[in-house]
């Protein structure tokens, strides 16, 4: 089976199938697709088709990740499945904890473990705050904290790269765990779902 996922996803899935055991070939796409999001579902739709011939079944390593239905229509057209969800922050918070913790503090920036990776790359270059960090306050001026979705809180090296991010964007830092157990029920169901026709 393949797995066509967002390049965020990738390597936790991957990881995912790995230890559990399942037969699962994770063909990231470029996480950068996310700051076009327009761009995600006919990524998707030519690396679907691409990979049907080599596989007895391809699903999809995406939640709606701002495409506002266009991946689901893809999917439909394909007959394929894709993670739940409107983004990765549901696969490892779960939807419900993801709404309480925007209307708690509307203000919220949310980091994953690869966003927290990534950062200087997928936030301060793409957004040109590396080369004009007075820009900094025009896109999080609205923003009064970071929290780290933490699918590895015990990582220190990662808690220090998520403490630098928050720093950077001058806002305090919320750790909150998560682990990977959502993203893997939620795998485990594509897995184990219909064959594709």
């Amino acid at each position: 089976m393949a797995l066509v996922a967002c390049g965020a996803l990738a390597q936790p899935a991957a990881a995912i199938a790995e230890a559990v055991g399942w037969p699962l070939d994770v063909h990231p796409l470029p996480p950068l697709l996310h700051n076009q999001p327009r761009r995600i579902a006919p990524a998707v739709r030519s690396l679907v088709l691409r990979l049907r011939g080599s596989y007895d079944r391809v699903a999809v390593g995406y939640a709606d990740c701002g495409t506002y239905g266009e991946l689901d229509e893809v999917c439909a057209e394909l007959g394929v499945e894709r993670l739940p969800g409107l983004h990765c922050y549901d696969l490892y918070a779960g939807p419900d904890r993801i709404v309480a913790l925007l209307d708690e503090e509307p203000g919220t920036y949310l980091l994953t473990d690869f966003l927290v990776r990534s950062f200087a790359r997928t936030v301060e270059r793409e957004l040109g705050l590396d080369r004009w960090p007075e820009l900094r306050d025009t896109y999080f001026g609205a923003y009064s904290r970071v929290v780290w979705l933490a699918q590895d809180p015990a990582d220190e090296a990662l808690g220090a790269l998520a403490e630098d991010a928050a720093t950077r964007l001058g806002l305090p830092l919320t750790v909150l765990s998560t682990g990977t157990s959502g993203l893997a029920d939620a795998l485990a169901t594509l897995v184990s779902g219909p064959a594709a026709p």
